[in-house]
């Protein structure tokens, strides 16, 4: 029987303090809890051998929360138990980290481990920006960070910052641009903020607006990222990502391509063929659970074909290679231009998708717009 690939994701749900933007699962950090939650992470992995034996594991993600905030022997811990299945013959395997707990150490202890692909929370170059989101390392952690990681041999690294922040001008923009051509790095990240409702930002926003650049400015930060980025070889690949040639990140592709990925811990969630669950996001019924020997799903849906096309239309406009019409139709048996000529039709006119290479794909202007084009395909 051939077996299939599988993406894999670990969550792990604790953080060295909580960041005014984030409304993720985190924990601060409390010894115990961390030994038992890995304890408990390896019981969950254990109800998933059989399916897994099945499968080839093509990529790796450890998330978080701040996966370097907790001691390496448990991150080795749990690749050591994933080393019994089958992998890949080149697999991508991630690690999230922030630049004040990635040490030296921590990184050669995850690259022996198996560990090639690293991705370090930078956010800002600002330390007054940074100060303002909640971020405890400064600038200069960065660039220790950096050493660190490649020092231990890492070569595929990640960098992730973010527009439109508290006081962020378009000046700091620019700054932050000269750094990141100085660093050649292979990938980037350039997320816009999103104001969570119950985070400090949000509430910071509410009272205070006129300290966040407003759309037009995040707009043009954003343009201007994207125009820099591709003078130095880091091409956009997705709304928000960036690579040189060859260092995309592929588990993230997984999920933007609708690919099957098992997730592992706390509030992860899961998606196999049409099924989607999600483990329960706090501690007590997740360890409640795994103690009955039964997985901690909080909620599953099936999925009907609708949903996925919805999906697989939203995903495909996110990527800048777009929605491949030959990939839809062996998917969904339709034709995707005859299915939504109106909508097509409409948009082109706006000047918000292009038709190319048998792909549907979002002009400029569509991606300023992509919510906009996503809705008018959704049925």
């Amino acid at each position: 029987m051939k077996k299939n690939k599988i993406s894999i994701y670990i969550h792990i749900p604790f953080c060295e303090s909580r960041c005014h933007y984030c409304d993720f699962c985190s924990s601060l950090l409390n010894r115990e809890n961390i030994e038992k939650y890995f304890s408990y992470l390896e019981r969950e992995i254990n109800l998933y051998r059989n399916f897994l034996r099945e499968k080839i594991i093509d990529t790796v993600f450890i998330g978080g929360g701040t996966p370097s905030s907790v001691d390496e022997k448990f991150i080795e811990k749990i690749l050591k138990i994933l080393s019994d299945f089958e992998f890949s013959k080149n697999p991508e395997i991630t690690i999230e980290s922030n630049p004040n707990s990635l040490t030296r150490e921590k990184a050669e202890t995850y690259f022996s481990s198996g560990i090639n692909r690293i991705s370090i929370g930078a956010q800002s170059f600002n330390d007054e920006i940074l100060k303002k989101i909640g971020r405890i390392h400064k600038s200069e952690d960065i660039y220790k960070a950096l050493e660190n990681a490649r020092s231990a041999g890492f070569t595929n690294i990640n960098l992730d910052l973010m527009l439109a922040l508290p006081d962020q001008k378009f000046s700091d923009i620019e700054k932050s641009l000269e750094e990141i051509k100085n660093l050649d790095l292979p990938h980037l990240s350039y997320y816009s903020l999103i104001l969570e409702e119950g985070t400090r930002l949000y509430e910071a926003h509410k009272k205070s607006p006129l300290d966040f650049p407003d759309e037009d400015e995040d707009r043009k930060m954003y343009h201007y990222v994207v125009s820099e980025l591709e003078k130095i070889g880091l091409h956009q690949y997705e709304i928000s990502n960036f690579s040189k040639k060859g260092y995309e990140c592929r588990h993230n592709l997984t999920y933007w391509k609708l690919r099957d990925y098992l997730s592992f811990g706390l509030s992860a969630s899961s998606n196999i063929k049409n099924l989607r669950y999600r483990n329960f996001s706090d501690f007590k019924n997740y360890y409640e659970a795994l103690d009955k020997g039964e997985k901690p799903i909080e909620f599953s849906e099936t999925l009907t074909k609708t949903d996925r096309t919805n999906e697989f239309i939203m995903m495909g406009l996110r990527l800048r290679s777009g929605i491949d019409l030959g990939e839809f139709k062996e998917r969904f048996e339709e034709d995707f231009v005859k299915t939504y000529e109106s909508e097509i039709e409409k948009s082109i006119k706006l000047g918000l998708i292009e038709e190319k290479e048998n792909k549907i794909k979002l002009t400029e202007k569509g991606r300023d717009l992509s919510n906009q084009v996503e809705l008018d395909f959704f049925r």
